[in-house]
């Protein structure tokens, strides 16, 4: 009870600030008295008579400041400079103690609130507390104003003190170079501050989260010796780390200083951590026998957070292996030639459209079954409808190709309606459905409508890039890179980001910028499609394995042992499930002469294509899959990579040892 009445001590002191401390110490021991309290009379007395006091001081000390403040502002003999900084300096002081008995209130009101609460309510106890988070975020933005601004005054009385020292000797001609250089740039470091805080944290949606600032040294456990605290600050810059409540993780995207260079050096670290572990992963892998591919997401997995946790910058590791999504499109178009699809071009269409209705109509039945959203199950199918590309010279190698490459424009044609799909996932959408049916379907019909004008426009702008600026502009990069190759691998990767910028302006997804960019270069003939994969290539590959090592940071080996038993049966299923629907469709549309290829090209098609992991990716943070469904989808397509490939050499063994027997004979 004595620290309750205190407190309403507290409550009652500004309004009795001009009383004399005798009387306040009266009143409130008549108010101690009325609850009969025993004890504690000189207590209450001492710390009223103290707090009092100091409110008294605290005014005194204002009116101090405020004439000491206007007799600099009369002081003729003080510069405008110098006069400006002590004035200031004068007002910082003063908002401090004012701040401080705000604070003091504040304190009083808030016990004052719990008091009356309820305490079993639990709304109530979260609106407390979230006045209490809000009060504290805006007394941590005044007080970092109040910092910088106290820095910014430590500063100029530095500047004023050099400038006195300077005025009290004589300049040599290099010092004063010296010095006009330091004052340009401090002009410009003023020209180009954004003052980015101020500017937004009056926006509507900005909150402000109490955040961890965590060194390097502090994050490793060590501690720097020989080194001062500005050296140290000067060291770190770019290299701290910013944690929230919610455990994300941030590092400096753009500086205050733009004048000072930075590097991040977690993410070259991670950089070089992916691509010396990647090459011997993917070694071992091709040495048994496995796809590479396997090996790189294998070193995510080691160097994710599942392992080793020594990726910090994951979020730049995802995105570098974005580029590499960008480049592998590009490098599919210009493998996409009309030419090569003229003689099965029928059994192509047919084959990759059969297939994938097929998955789709299973898909949408175990959706039915499971009790999984239809558009889940769509995009699922559609994901591991798709299959991955095999090389080969023989008879079944242009049936196999064919539908592969209609596989592929299914790819992008799927990339495009997919932000359709972004959108009918949307809250806005389910509540007009659940409101009115007939809205939400016509609310679909425009989406659909939508992609429709935007892949017709899409259409236009590559015939008319056909037809006049292809060729051209190939000719003309092709003529400046002779004895270099520098401007042709730039030209490309211009024209991919053109490509991805057109089409990502027209409501279309980036990817199919970089697959019909191809596509396009790939009208050019032979030889400009050569020439354009050599150099591509390489940067393509390279991206490549940072875009699998970025999956397999999402890959979590704990996950996949507890549900071993679950991802291999499923695994098991699918491939079996598409090699049965790929010899049910070529037996279908195969003329009688070429059944006997069935076998070896349905097992070509049943392994998942690696750009399932690119779709899933891009669902799963769009939201139309689930974090389950997600990590299905990636285990899934992982093992793929495993068992796949065991079939497809059976079945080839098969075919090969069949095909000479009967040649024997």
């Amino acid at each position: 009870m004595q620290f309750v009445y205190w407190l309403l001590c507290l409550g009652l002191a500004k309004a009795l600030a001009v009383i004399p401390k005798d009387q306040v110490a009266k009143h409130v021991l008549k108010l101690y008295r009325s609850n009969r309290a025993p004890h504690g009379q000189s207590w209450m007395a001492n710390n009223c008579k103290r707090l009092v006091g100091l409110f008294h001081q605290k005014s005194v000390a204002v009116k101090k400041l405020s004439a000491a403040a206007k007799a600099v502002e009369r002081d003729q003999t003080l510069t405008e400079d110098e006069r400006h900084f002590r004035v200031h300096t004068l007002e910082v002081f003063q908002k401090e103690l004012n701040e401080s008995e705000h604070l003091v209130y504040q304190a009083v009101h808030s016990l004052q609130r719990a008091l009356q609460g309820d305490y079993k309510d639990v709304v109530n106890m979260k609106e407390s507390s979230r006045q209490r988070l809000e009060a504290l975020r805006e007394a941590a933005i005044k007080e970092e104003q109040e910092y910088v601004e106290l820095v910014a005054a430590e500063k100029h009385q530095q500047e004023a003190l050099k400038i006195a020292l300077t005025q009290n000797k004589t300049l040599s001609f290099l010092d004063e170079l010296l010095e006009d250089v330091r004052k340009a740039a401090d002009r410009l470091e003023e020209e180009i501050e954004e003052h980015a805080f101020n500017n937004n944290k009056e926006v509507v949606g900005v909150n402000v989260e109490a955040v961890l600032r965590v060194e390097e040294d502090e994050e490793n456990g060590g501690k720097r010796k020989n080194k001062s605290k500005k050296r140290e600050a000067e060291y770190d810059l770019g290299l701290s780390m910013l944690i929230d409540s919610q455990n994300n993780q941030y590092v400096l995207t753009k500086p205050r200083d733009s004048t000072m260079p930075r590097a991040d050096h977690h993410f070259i670290k991670d950089l070089v951590s992916v691509v010396m572990l990647s090459l011997p992963c993917g070694w071992i892998c091709t040495s048994v026998g496995l796809p590479p591919m396997f090996g790189y997401i294998m070193c995510g997995v080691l160097l994710g957070p599942s392992c080793l946790n020594s990726i910090k910058s994951m979020v730049q590791v995802e995105t570098l292996g974005e580029l590499g999504v960008f480049f592998t499109l590009f490098v599919v178009g210009l493998e996409f030639s009309p030419e090569r699809l003229r003689k099965v071009w029928k059994t192509s269409v047919q084959g990759a459209c059969y297939l994938s209705l097929l998955m789709v109509g299973s898909g949408l039945l175990w959706g039915q079954v499971l009790r999984i959203r239809t558009t889940q199950t769509v995009f699922i199918s559609t994901c591991l409808s798709l299959s991955r590309d095999k090389e080969g010279d023989s008879d079944y190698s242009s049936v196999l190709l064919g539908i592969l490459v209609m596989q592929d424009v299914q790819l992008g044609l799927f990339i495009a309606v997919m932000p359709t799909l972004i959108q009918a996932q949307s809250g806005d959408l389910d509540s007009a459905r659940a409101s009115h049916f007939l809205f939400g379907g016509l609310r679909v019909l425009y989406l659909l409508a939508q992609v429709v004008l935007s892949l017709a426009a899409v259409l236009l702008l590559c015939i008319l890039f056909k037809s006049s600026i292809i060729g051209p502009f190939y000719k003309k990069l092709h003529n400046e890179s002779k004895g270099t190759k520098e401007i042709l691998v730039l030209g490309m990767a211009a024209f991919v980001f053109f490509m991805l910028t057109v089409t990502e302006f027209l409501g279309v997804s980036m990817e199919l910028g970089c697959f019909l960019a191809g596509a396009l270069l790939s009208t050019q003939g032979h030889m400009v499609t050569a020439e354009v994969m050599s150099c591509i290539e390489p940067i393509r590959d390279f991206l490549a394995i940072i875009f699998f090592a970025s999956i397999g940071l999402h890959v979590f080996p704990t996950f996949v042992l507890y549900e071993l038993t679950i991802l291999l049966v499923l695994t098991l299923s699918l491939v079996i499930m598409k090699f049965v629907m790929a010899v049910a469709v070529l037996t279908a549309i195969l003329p009688p002469g070429s059944r006997h290829i069935r076998w070896v090209v349905s097992a070509g098609l049943a392994q998942v294509s690696e750009f399932s992991f690119v779709l899933s990716s891009r669902a799963r943070r769009a939201g139309i899959i689930s974090r389950e469904i997600y990590l299905l989808v990636l285990s899934v397509t992982t093992l793929s990579q495993l068992l796949a490939p065991v079939l497809w050499r059976v079945t080839t063994h098969v075919w090969v040892t069949r095909t000479e027997r009967k040649t024997v004979t």
